[in-house]
């Protein structure tokens, strides 16, 4: 499960955030992946070099890296998220090039400058299970993308084919499709910042208890509907930054409303599903700032503090970051 939003500042800056959900351990990482950099796509063996460079969160597996979002040098960012019982990879080929599900982003983030060229990539490739084989296929993705224009799309392939949807609201969870989450939207049209006016039932006259009455219609679980539309109102009401830092701010304290607790959504197997990090990125400026489960801190790296002509990774430490440090007054 996850939760991922845009967001625009007053000066004009692109910000591009998500939480990340899961139950099973994860050692993430936050890399510099540079210009030049070779590497094998695992589902089809193919050699790729990257045309940018990066910055990104992920882990490396066997001796590759798996990337979970990144934002390029030329501000191009995108997440992967978690889409079960959506994505299908089982499509035909024919003429278009196979693309490993868990390599996508890396691929897209090393080739695109923008989203304009997103859409002219997707339309020679299909995605494949990372496997290379549908009998054993790969977690279920799709992927939501944005660049410094603010435009935002979401990619998604299922028995319907591969298909990228312009993003008018910059919100994406999990399941179900896309599609599905903007027209649940309209089951909370009433939803309001404003005081709910006082109403009669009858004789009996009604008022709302204090300040948030308007609220009151949101839904207040973790699951990927409930999610969307919580995101969805909170970043579309909430004042509109008029910085850099006002919008850092923003952003965490929009996704304090989506951030799970450990202990509070048990999985079928009795493993506890939790927001491992919250990360942000500033497409303008192509920096990082999180902060994870265990240190509330919030850290920033940035792609151009390391930006050198090196063809090799750099790891710049992980995520998690301890002991927790505690200011005195």
């Amino acid at each position: 499960m996850c939760t991922t939003i845009t967001l625009r500042s007053m000066e004009g800056e692109n910000f591009f955030g998500r939480t990340l959900d899961f139950s099973q351990p994860l050692e993430p990482g936050i890399y510099i992946v540079p210009k030049n950099y070779e590497w094998y796509m695992a589902a089809t063996m193919t050699k790729c070099t990257d045309r940018y460079s990066f910055i990104c969160v992920g882990q490396i597996v066997d001796d590759m890296i798996g990337v979970y979002d990144g934002v390029n040098e030329k501000g191009f960012a995108a997440v992967a998220l978690y889409f079960k019982d959506y994505g299908y990879y089982d499509l035909p080929i024919q003429d278009k090039k196979p693309i490993g599900s868990a390599d996508f982003l890396h691929y897209i983030l090393g080739s695109c400058s923008c989203v304009d060229d997103l859409k002219e990539l997707l339309k020679n490739v299909v995605i494949v299970s990372q496997s290379g084989d549908a009998n054993q296929p790969s977690d279920p993705l799709h992927w939501i993308a944005t660049d410094r224009s603010g435009k935002s799309v979401v990619i998604e392939q299922t028995r319907m084919g591969l298909k990228i949807f312009k993003n008018p609201i910059g919100v994406l969870t999990n399941s179900p499709d896309f599609c599905w989450q903007i027209t649940n939207l309209r089951n909370y049209m009433g939803v309001s910042v404003d005081q709910p006016k006082e109403v009669y039932w009858g004789n009996l006259p009604l008022t709302s208890f204090g300040h948030g009455g308007g609220s009151t219609p949101l839904p207040g679980g973790f699951t990927s509907p409930e999610r969307f539309v919580r995101a969805s109102f909170l970043k579309t009401h909430v004042k509109v930054p008029q910085n850099q830092s006002e919008a850092i701010m923003t952003f965490f304290n929009i996704m304090n409303s989506v951030f799970i607790p450990k202990g509070i959504v048990r999985t079928e197997r009795g493993a506890y599903e939790y927001t491992k990090y919250a990360a942000l990125m500033n497409t303008n400026t192509c920096e990082y700032y999180f902060k994870t489960h265990e240190n509330d801190q919030i850290i920033r790296a940035s792609l151009w503090d390391y930006y050198t002509d090196s063809t090799e990774l750099i790891f710049l430490g992980s995520l998690v970051r301890l002991p927790v440090s505690f200011e005195n007054l």
